[in-house]
């Protein structure tokens, strides 16, 4: 009997490295990026050790270089730190607004896809009219009225996503209730709540793995928009938004004051989009 079969163990850095190697690319450097951000978020002073708002008037406006790989602002403060430090508050407003918007969502989809014809209706239609305002337009009234922060950017952002995903969430619903086996678990005499619960609530919801993902990117897409309008976290706040916004005065004399926050707006949101799809992928690949 070999080595290999009395100890199986000894395959294991073969096999992980086997798996590894299937790994798609683009999935792979998309789970980097996002690891990356997360650590921005949780320990920024790991990957700088500046103070974000340190004042430097005599180095402002300095183009990106070894000392400040992202240049500095119109304060002389290091972009890059900036940019590291405000990753946490951007990506409280990405998982805010979107944990806010599929709360209200899965409400509404779920109510309205086993609530019968006269709550169908009434939140069908309630949709509707919602749809008729573009996000951006909705998330500005609400950011207008209760003053531009975190908070209210989280609210705002979270309010004018949710109908779409609750208007998917009830065609997965109702697409579920009219299924095949939920009828034969009918037929078969479980109760209703069981049915649910193991049937259609499971299957439904499963899609929201990879739309959670989505939503993350599209949230801190949106909440950025809102920063850039002057609808966003006040000055001197890191967010990329309020960076964003603080830059667009001087674009013509320091073009790194716009792009490498928005290249980290940009990163963040194409590494969410293809990690939902490579998501979805997987799971429709395991549903059939």
């Amino acid at each position: 009997m070999s080595t290999s079969t009395l100890n199986p163990s000894v395959n294991v850095p073969a096999a992980a490295w086997q798996r590894f190697r299937e790994v798609p690319l683009l999935p792979a450097v998309a789970v980097a990026v996002v690891l990356f951000f997360v650590l921005a978020a949780l320990a920024p002073h790991l990957l700088t050790g500046r103070d974000p708002f340190a004042i430097d008037l005599p180095n402002a406006l300095q183009a990106p270089s070894l000392t400040h790989p992202f240049g500095t602002d119109q304060s002389g403060r290091d972009l890059y730190t900036r940019v590291v430090y405000g990753t946490r508050e951007s990506l409280l407003i990405g998982l805010g607004a979107t944990g806010l918007s599929m709360a209200i969502a899965v409400v509404l989809g779920v109510v309205s896809g086993l609530g019968g014809k006269i709550f169908d209706g009434l939140i069908s239609r309630s949709l509707e009219v919602l749809f008729a305002f573009p996000v951006l337009l909705l998330a500005m009234l609400f950011v207008t009225v209760y003053g531009p922060s975190v908070t209210t950017q989280i609210v705002a952002v979270g309010l004018g996503t949710a109908p779409g995903y609750a208007r998917m969430i009830r065609g997965q619903v109702l697409a579920v209730k009219n299924s095949g086996y939920v009828e034969a678990a009918h037929a078969l005499g479980h109760s209703r709540w069981t049915v649910l619960r193991q049937h259609v609530f499971p299957n439904a919801m499963r899609p929201l793995v990879a739309v959670v993902t989505l939503g993350i990117g599209q949230s801190i897409v949106w909440a950025s928009g809102l920063a850039f309008l002057g609808l966003g976290v006040a000055p001197p706040s890191p967010e990329w938004g309020a960076l964003l916004d603080a830059g667009r005065m001087f674009i013509t004399r320091a073009w790194w004051l716009e792009v490498m926050p928005g290249l980290a707006i940009v990163a963040i949101a194409l590494a969410a989009t293809v990690l939902g799809h490579h998501l979805q992928k997987k799971l429709e690949g395991a549903r059939s």
